[in-house]
């Protein structure tokens, strides 16, 4: 699981942090940050392991951070971890509303605005790239869909609106 956990984390961090770039991805993220991700999921993380997790709101989160995409990074952390895509796809889907859980949690307590988070969001992804720039190329070479070298113009066109749209049908 470990294994999974070092492409995951760094690859949805990559992705949310770019999302944040986007028009209006910051501000969405902090509107379903305070509407279903405040950190309370963090109060008894064995319990929602234990419980199985959510996975149906971990592989929408996915989805929402990654767009068209999804499939190809599963693919990736599957590749790297050495598990089948089913398994990383599954632990992915778990971790995710801890990492949003993670996120609410430091929104609350810093009291972040969207420049804030946005920055939060980008000091986490260096930490990550520094830890393990391995990783961090893999996920830049996973999101770069056009194969041109730079996955920001991809992020941008998975990233415009998906935050949006997510989080515009919970309100």
């Amino acid at each position: 699981m470990t294994n999974v956990l070092a492409g995951a984390v760094p690859a949805m961090m990559a992705g949310l942090t770019r999302n944040t770039a986007s028009a209006g991805g910051a501000d969405a993220l902090l509107g379903v940050l305070d509407r279903d991700h405040d950190g309370s999921i963090l109060d008894d993380v064995m319990g929602y392991l234990g419980g199985g997790g959510n996975a149906a709101d971990g592989s929408k989160i996915l989805g929402h951070v990654f767009g068209g995409r999804q499939e190809k990074v599963e693919q990736a952390v599957s590749r790297s971890s050495g598990i089948d895509m089913g398994s990383a796809a599954k632990i992915m889907a778990m971790v995710a509303p801890l990492i949003m859980g993670s996120l609410g949690k430091a929104k609350r307590r810093q009291g972040l605005d969207a420049a804030g988070m946005a920055a939060a969001l980008g000091q986490q992804e260096q930490i990550a790239r520094n830890a393990s720039p391995s990783a961090m190329d893999m996920v830049a070479r996973m999101l770069d869909s056009d194969g041109d070298g730079d996955s920001m113009d991809d992020i941008a066109k998975i990233g415009t609106g998906l935050l949006g749209r997510l989080f515009a049908g919970k309100r």
